[in-house]
């Protein structure tokens, strides 16, 4: 798995955090932010959107994916997912983590990260790189990890 400097990781997350801000969740209220760090070092955010027919939703990994591809960008360093669930646990989804399949490595870091991130204008710059080396504030996995044994596009060669 890649490491990053902890600047980068740092922002990463603090755009997760932002776009969880903007997540359109009426009916569930589980609000869900993500953001791809891009081989250029553009950072996208993505946010869920929910609608009245459910089925019809988007979740957040997959409108930054969207995003970032719509605007010529398909190559990823990482990923982040936040929501306000105080343990870091939130993961892509299943249809996600195909999704993200298509486009990141098995080596590509996903942090996903608590409600309990210290963010605003509170908060130290200490606080918040303590923060990404709390397990129990920010979890890193490698995105083989959460999709094990994936079928990719390699598979169609």
């Amino acid at each position: 798995m890649s490491s990053l400097p902890a600047t980068q990781v740092k922002a990463l997350i603090l755009e997760a955090l932002k776009a969880r801000e903007f997540a359109y969740a009426p009916y569930s209220k589980f609000r869900v932010g993500a953001a791809l760090l891009a081989e250029d070092g553009t950072i996208i955010r993505g946010c869920n959107v929910e609608n009245a027919s459910y089925g019809a939703g988007i979740c957040a990994e997959r409108t930054a994916l969207t995003k970032a591809l719509s605007d010529g960008t398909s190559k990823f360093l990482a990923i982040a997912v936040s929501s306000d669930v105080p343990a870091p646990t939130t993961t892509p989804c299943g249809i996600c983590r195909q999704f993200i399949r298509e486009f990141c490595p098995e080596t590509t870091p996903v942090y996903m990260v608590s409600s309990a991130f210290p963010s605003g204008e509170m908060c130290s710059q200490d606080d918040v790189l303590a923060a990404i080396d709390d397990p129990k504030i920010v979890r890193k996995v490698s995105f083989g990890e959460l999709l094990p044994m994936s079928f990719g596009p390699e598979n169609l060669s």
